[in-house]
């Protein structure tokens, strides 16, 4: 196989050396260039063609945020941030996974401690290697959407998994959403202290009101609960003619805590066919069981299709496994996550032998 060509910029002399000698010994990675600055980050990125770029965010000419920004109008790559003012908190890791960054992983203190981040940093840009990232569009606001009516009232709820990439998708299809949606339950995988300020930020730019879920909520119409990052899991639950989530301890399932498959698995447990689930972008297998539990509860069932995703894996997984009903483009999501809910609830189906799904366009 071809190594991973990285280019390492960052205004430190001594970082660029120890990220660059530290990168260079990992097996299947080779570090084609470095940049002190944006600028001659431009150039170097026209002339090396690297597959993966780890960037600092406070630089000299330009910071990092407005140079990714620019990368991804105009020049999509992926990008592997690597800054010490991720540590300040998570309102700017935020914007830069929103502005399309792969990942963002907080540098030490003291650039004589590179080694510190070394696993999570390899891990970071071998699922970069892989990556796809799209050119970003501006948004638009949700106001100037228009809102799909839903033609009947029903006891629907939606299920939404995503990981790398899923910030800049589950922006998009949220606010498409009306005020009038069934509740939706999202998990992204995501560090603990970023879900609350993701859940802020979207739900400023939506017609939903979106919220970290806690313990008890109700999944009601209107209203989109992300699930915690950290140390539990995000369950439905049934409560009387309504749901509710129930934030559970536990091992991670797939690595991940919480865990898309934990989710879906309980969306099929207590929801059935009154439930429809979206994987999306994302690296892993994390959610094609639990959608393809979904769908042979009788769950309507959708995965993201490859060209737009970001990272195939997930949706891949899904697909592979018979799980989704429906494999559609991003852009087509929030519409069709819609017409299924406008459409009610499937008779229950028993499905031993799922096919693959129907390419929906």
């Amino acid at each position: 196989m071809k190594p991973i060509r990285v280019l390492v910029v960052d205004d430190s002399a001594v970082v660029r050396e120890r990220l660059s000698r530290e990168l260079a010994r990992l097996r299947g990675v080779e570090v084609v260039g470095t940049a002190p600055d944006p600028y001659v980050a431009r150039d170097r990125i026209v002339e090396l063609r690297p597959d993966v770029v780890t960037l600092d965010v406070e630089m000299p000419r330009m910071d990092g945020i407005t140079f990714l920004r620019k990368l991804m109008a105009h020049f999509p790559i992926p990008v592997v941030i690597v800054s010490s003012l991720t540590q300040r908190g998570s309102a700017l890791a935020l914007e830069a996974l929103e502005a399309g960054a792969v990942a963002v992983i907080a540098k030490p203190e003291s650039a004589f401690s590179v080694d510190a981040l070394l696993g999570e940093l390899e891990a970071a840009i071998r699922a970069a290697a892989i990556a796809k990232p799209r050119k970003r569009e501006p948004a638009s606001a949700a106001t100037n959407r228009s809102p799909l009516a839903l033609s009947r009232t029903t006891n629907m709820i939606i299920a939404l998994g995503a990981s790398t990439g899923g910030t800049q998708a589950l922006e998009e299809i949220i606010r498409a959403l009306p005020p009038n949606t069934p509740g939706v339950v999202v998990v992204q995988h995501m560090p603990e202290t970023f879900t609350s300020e993701f859940a802020a930020r979207l739900d400023k730019v939506s017609a939903v009101r979106v919220t970290e879920a806690r313990d008890g909520d109700t999944v009601a119409t209107g209203n989109v609960l992300i699930a915690p990052g950290g140390s539990r899991h995000t369950l439905l639950r049934r409560s009387g003619a309504s749901y509710r989530v129930e934030l559970r301890a536990g091992p991670p399932v797939n690595r991940h805590r919480p865990s898309v498959d934990v989710l879906f698995e309980s969306a099929a447990d207590y929801a059935g066919p009154n439930a429809i689930g979206a994987i999306l972008t994302g690296m892993g297998a994390d959610g094609a069981e639990g959608l393809l539990a979904m769908r042979k509860a009788g769950a309507h069932t959708i995965a993201q299709d490859e060209r737009s995703c970001v990272v195939f894996g997930m949706p891949r997984e899904a697909i592979q496994r018979g799980a989704a009903e429906h494999i559609v483009p991003l852009g087509d999501v929030a519409g069709l996550l819609l017409g299924l809910a406008a459409q009610g609830p499937k008779a229950i189906q028993q499905l031993d032998n799922v096919g693959g799904g129907a390419r929906t366009r």
